[in-house]
């Protein structure tokens, strides 16, 4: 059995980790802010001690047969719960809180680390953990940038032949168009072409071109 002050260590120890990760986040004004990631760290730290260490009043009770690793399985599933909720659907192809949510995995996990007395490994873990999500993120937004695709929103009338835009644009050979899409609403027809790998120049070229054409009645670029 553990001893009061070596549980009140690894709490102790498990609410600094989760704190630390947590700050981060915090930082961008996430739901999953510092408190949160506390909380799963300590749960995490308090379950791993109850699973190792709770039961062993009962050990060589006849009959009796514990898997000390049982109960600290089902936060890995558990936290899935939690993991969801940070997870925001905003539009087609947009999704925002896989990072947080992958983030309160790590730190559970960093928690049954803790709880288990694995200082080192669980240390280790958040040191890492702060390392990809504030270190690597400038060099994360530099490349997704560099291959972020542009969508070309433009609308136009119903009463008009849209043939020649359509084939101008779709025509070009350095234009590399990977989805395109029509929407009929009351007024107007709505065109959208996702575009892949397109520089600034190619995108004022474009937008003067297809401003000169009469027929349309705006365009604009949804990021």
């Amino acid at each position: 059995m553990l001893s009061w002050n070596e549980i009140m260590i690894r709490l102790a120890l498990a609410s600094l980790f989760g704190a630390l990760i947590g700050l981060e986040r915090e930082r961008k004004d996430w739901a999953a802010g510092m408190r949160t990631h506390m909380m799963v760290c300590v749960g995490s730290c308090l379950v791993m001690i109850v699973s190792a260490f709770g039961f062993s009043d009962i050990l060589g009770t006849p009959h009796v047969d514990l898997d000390p690793s049982r109960v600290a399985a089902q936060v890995i599933s558990g936290i899935g719960f939690i993991g969801a909720g940070t997870i925001l659907f905003i539009k087609q192809g947009t999704v925002r809180g896989l990072t947080t949510a992958s983030g309160l995995w790590t730190v559970a996990a960093i928690g049954l680390a803790t709880g288990g007395g694995l200082y080192f490994a669980a240390g280790a873990t958040t040191i890492v953990a702060l390392i990809i999500l504030w270190a690597l993120q400038p060099l994360e937004q530099v490349y997704a940038k560099k291959f972020k695709q542009k969508t070309l929103r433009i609308v136009t009338n119903l009463d008009v032949d849209n043939t020649e835009l359509l084939k101008s644009l779709l025509g070009k050979n350095d234009l590399k168009v990977q989805t395109f899409t029509l929407e009929r609403n009351e007024d107007e027809f709505v065109f959208q072409l996702k575009f892949e790998n397109l520089d600034a120049t190619k995108i004022e070229i474009i937008i003067n071109e297809v401003k000169n054409d009469p027929t349309v009645k705006g365009i604009f670029w949804v990021q």
